[in-house]
């Protein structure tokens, strides 16, 4: 063993050591989440709505929030940096979302016909992102999936490419090789299409072909064949943390994309306004043929977004595409992305937030240096992420070699201790709109005590 190595299983035993006391501090001060999530398992699988929702021992059962903050069941108070995984930019129950609710309320929740707001969030979108035009869904998977049949429809195409390691929703064309067991998922140069779930068609991976992120001749090759609608890829990854793309990977993708007549989705359901005002399209400078956007763009309500040239979305309004949904921009959630969008996520608020998450991360990056932690840190706008791997991730498999029992204890000390992260080891944290420097100074005193408490 070299001395990295020997200094890694050393890290390691020591994480694990934290880990074990932990989860049992962790069991005692949530017996009434236990006792729920028990009960909700008799008529819910695993006792949650959503399988990402699920971590052992048991998921904490929310009783409130308010702010930055959240509470439990068992009165204990947190500092959300989860955010619905993105989706609180606003935070929870900001003030002017609140009463743009309790407005349309009083007016109706859903009438299945038109109504102003609708043009007035496309409007709000169109300006910020780039788009010629678009259509309003309840999810990001429903915009995923409606801006693949969008480009299948255009291109008269079957195939799409993704990237490994990419997620981009639950329908079942995009449920390949999300995060395969390397024994599984072949060669880097040229990975495996691997069904991430059990009831995937293996028919259907015949249409799906999966490349590294970051590697533009894997990506030429797969569309050098001329039979691929659509490349969709998140502009920066963040189902592995974050990865952000080299220098010209971006520009070389929409080169590639026009050369061989395959369309360019861009899916910002997790960029989205997070990165800034006009997303990771207008960060980075490269525009796709089309976004598909959710999550922060309704304040913590569902709703979704797909668009880009007017060409492509011609398909629906000649009738050749069908996009259907009864909640399609329901007015509750239309006037709830109205007061994100124009009053809440202004260009000052994104910018202050942008601002603190910065400060937090030069605050992180001072502690992994003194106590020579085996990490670095990523930041995007408001998100921000520790990779527990001492170089920067360029793609999947390299992120497959991070530190996870690192990443495992960090998790769990945090959350006994106040700090709510993402449980899945691989998502990022936001700063919300409401957040201020009294939570990021707690976040930051208690990764100092897990650095001093793991090296010591």
């Amino acid at each position: 063993m070299n001395g990295n190595t020997v200094l890694n299983v050393s890290l390691s035993n020591k994480a694990k050591a934290i880990t074990t006391r932990e989860l049992a501090r962790y069991c005692e001060r949530t017996p009434k989440s236990q006792e729920l999530n028990r009960r909700a398992q008799a008529s819910m699988p695993l006792g949650v709505a959503s399988s990402f929702q699920f971590y052992d021992p048991h998921p904490i059962m929310a009783d409130r929030a308010a702010g930055p903050k959240m509470w439990d069941v068992d009165g204990n108070e947190y500092v959300d940096f989860n955010m619905g995984f993105g989706a609180l930019y606003s935070g929870h129950g900001h003030p002017i979302l609140a009463k743009a609710l309790h407005d349309q309320i009083a007016k109706g929740t859903l009438f299945v016909t038109p109504s102003e707001s609708n043009a007035a969030v496309a409007e709000a979108l169109k300006e910020r992102f780039g788009m010629d035009l678009l259509r309003f869904t309840n999810s990001g998977t429903e915009a995923t999936h409606d801006a693949i049949r969008a480009c299948r429809a255009f291109t008269g195409r079957d195939r799409i490419v993704k990237v490994e390691g990419g997620y981009h929703g639950h329908h079942d064309e995009v449920m390949v090789s999300m995060k395969p067991a390397l024994d599984m998922a072949g060669p880097a140069h040229a990975p495996y299409s691997v069904p991430a779930t059990k009831g995937i068609p293996m028919g259907l991976l015949a249409e799906v072909s999966v490349v590294q992120y970051n590697d533009p001749l894997a990506l030429e090759r797969e569309l050098a064949k001329g039979d691929v609608a659509a490349f969709i890829v998140e502009p920066a990854m963040q189902n592995i943390g974050i990865v952000l793309p080299l220098p010209g990977y971006l520009a070389k993708v929409r080169e590639l994309t026009r050369k061989y007549g395959t369309l360019l989705i861009f899916d910002e359901v997790k960029t989205g306004l997070t990165v800034g005002w006009g997303g990771a399209t207008r960060h980075f400078g490269v525009q796709p043929d089309l976004i598909c956007l959710a999550k922060s763009i309704g304040g913590g309500l569902p709703i979704g977004a797909f668009g880009g040239r007017a060409d492509v979305m011609a398909g629906i309004t000649e009738g050749n595409v069908l996009h259907l949904g009864t909640f399609n921009g329901n007015p509750l959630v239309s006037a709830a992305a109205l007061a994100v969008l124009r009053d809440i996520c202004t260009p000052e608020a994104m910018a202050a937030t942008n601002l603190l998450n910065g400060e937090m991360m030069v605050g992180i990056d001072e502690i992994i240096a003194e106590y020579s932690l085996p990490a670095h840190t990523v930041k995007l706008g408001a998100k921000g992420c520790v990779t527990y791997n001492t170089r920067p991730v360029r793609n999947y498999r390299e992120y497959k070699a991070s530190n996870f029992d690192l990443a495992y204890a960090n998790w769990i000390y945090g959350i006994n201790r106040g700090i709510l992260l993402p449980p899945g080891l691989d998502e990022q944290w936001l700063i919300s709109i409401m957040h201020t420097s009294k939570e990021t100074d707690h976040h930051l005193n208690v990764f100092a005590d897990f650095a001093r408490e793991l090296t010591v």
